[in-house]
């Protein structure tokens, strides 16, 4: 199955990371859901993906300045269009308790160090660990999920698929390896899957990248127009 998965939601149509632009992202295709996990200051996880809360909310500073009961009054939609004036941040509790009884698959990259415990335990608790894909830019954030959960599917950002990167994820165990789109090419992604890795890219931002990671071959992507993957995907169907 083509990985299909709605970055941030449908960031495309609706503000990143909010229960809207999820939503949007599953009406509009996608069989999966990438999101970005990091902690408020009593320890709630969060799915924000930026530094600061300055970008896509009505705050200012870190996210972990602040405790989840404060995050939870800022406005997370305004700033992408009116009409989403009063979207709320999302807690990944939240998240997994409306969608984790879907037959989606989720993409969950670790964006703060040592939050892969209470991540972990809000996965069991829920049962989604068959879906879940735990990624990072930091391998240090995968070694330490490797440490905590044997069996977790493990997948690495990179920005380009090379024979170091595929042995650095052999050493932990993890099943997808997770290029930059604007760094794909054939081979690269033919090397990966002989050594039985899923490749999943990422920065896929124009209609025209998208298509040259469909060339190249991949088995699926992070899309902020899951609508239009979607329809390259049963366009290339239709032609089989």
């Amino acid at each position: 199955m083509f990985m299909n998965l709605a970055h941030r939601g449908a960031s495309e149509y609706a503000p990143e990371n909010t229960l809207a632009a999820f939503y949007k992202g599953l009406e509009q295709g996608a069989n999966g859901i990438e999101t970005d996990l990091k902690q408020s200051k009593d320890g709630v996880i969060i799915l924000f993906h930026d530094n600061e809360l300055d970008r896509t909310t009505d705050g200012h500073g870190l996210p972990s300045s602040y405790t989840w009961k404060e995050l939870q009054e800022l406005d997370a939609g305004s700033w992408f269009s009116p009409a989403y004036a009063g979207e709320r941040l999302v807690s990944f509790e939240q998240f997994l308790h409306y969608f984790g009884r879907k037959k989606a698959l989720f993409a969950l990259e670790l964006k703060d160090p040592n939050i892969e415990l209470p991540v972990l335990e809000l996965i069991r608790k829920y049962d989604v660990q068959h879906q879940s894909t735990i990624t990072s830019f930091r391998y240090e954030n995968l070694q330490a999920a490797r440490a905590v959960d044997p069996s977790i599917r493990l997948g690495h950002l990179i920005r380009k698929i090379d024979e170091e990167a595929i042995a650095r994820l052999k050493e932990i165990g993890a099943v997808q390896i997770c290029p930059c789109a604007d760094g794909l090419d054939q081979e690269d992604v033919r090397l990966a899957k002989a050594h039985g890795f899923e490749v999943r890219a990422w920065g896929a931002f124009t209609p025209e990248l998208m298509n040259y990671a469909l060339q190249c071959g991949v088995d699926g992507m992070t899309i902020n127009f899951p609508d239009r993957l979607t329809a390259a995907i049963r366009s290339a169907s239709a032609n089989y």
